[in-house]
């Protein structure tokens, strides 16, 4: 048996065309969906039959959202919950569970909790005794991560850095210190700035910039702090960056490498 063949709840594999048999979604339970990063055809089918037969979905913008259902040919009652309202949106969301709804988050792009809203959620509905589940699907981290090049054995992820230079440079400082890869997500208002620090701070490293991911425009770019400078300075950069920094190639104190 392919080990990518489709099963159903038995554990059954199905035959290639049959739909799945899983069972229906559970009450009472926050599913997680990731949602596509640029590319529809990401989208996966467990995402869209969860989208489909949830009870409301939690959305951080409740227009692109309901942009996304148009395109799959349904609509579903649909609620914002953003950074600037997660907190009071928390007790609300927790009252449907435990009133039996079946409650499925999106963020714009990519997958809940990931550098977007659904950490603080999915803790308060855990600490609740209530079930969380993921359905996942696109991350830009993993996208860039797994094409990038780089090792992907190890990696430290710091979201999206500081705005202030002081905790800029100290939040960089520590994670270099770190063995791996060290991945970041950057707008592309700051990311020359970046490639600055980084030319101060680890001018050795080799850099994976990756940009408009699944979309018409995806760019790549490679090479040290310096030669993205070069590469990227006379530009008019537009996307959001996820940035891979390379590990030393110095050994890291405490790292055996036998």
């Amino acid at each position: 048996m392919n080990a990518d063949q489709p099963m159903n709840n038995k554990g059954d594999a199905l035959p290639n065309g049959t739909a799945s048999d899983f069972p229906p979604l559970q009450k009472g339970t926050l599913y997680l969906v990731a949602t596509p990063i640029g590319n529809m055809e990401d989208i996966t089918l467990r995402a869209i039959r969860t989208l489909k037969d949830c009870d409301i979905i939690a959305a951080e913008d409740t227009r692109r959202t309901g942009l996304l259902l148009q395109r799959l040919g349904f609509r579903k009652p649909l609620l914002s919950y953003h950074t600037f309202n997660e907190a009071r949106r928390e007790n609300g969301l927790i009252q449907r569970l435990k009133e039996g709804q079946i409650i499925a988050l999106v963020t714009d792009a990519g997958s809940p909790g990931i550098s977007d809203p659904g950490q603080r959620i999915a803790s308060a509905v855990v600490e609740a005794g209530l079930r969380v589940e993921s359905v996942p699907g696109p991350c830009a981290l993993i996208a860039a991560l797994s094409a990038s090049g780089l090792p992907t054995d190890h990696f430290y992820f710091l979201g999206f850095l500081p705005h202030k230079s002081g905790q800029r440079k100290k939040t960089l400082t520590s994670a270099l210190a770190c063995p791996g890869v060290v991945a970041l997500y950057e707008s592309p208002y700051r990311i020359n700035k970046l490639l600055q620090e980084l030319r101060t701070l680890a001018p050795e490293r080799s850099l994976v910039l990756a940009k408009e991911l699944t979309k018409k425009f995806e760019e790549w770019f490679r090479g040290t702090p310096a030669e993205l400078i070069k590469k990227t300075g006379t530009r008019s950069l537009k996307g959001e960056f996820v940035v891979l920094i390379g590990p030393s190639k110095s050994t890291p104190p405490g790292i055996n490498p036998d």
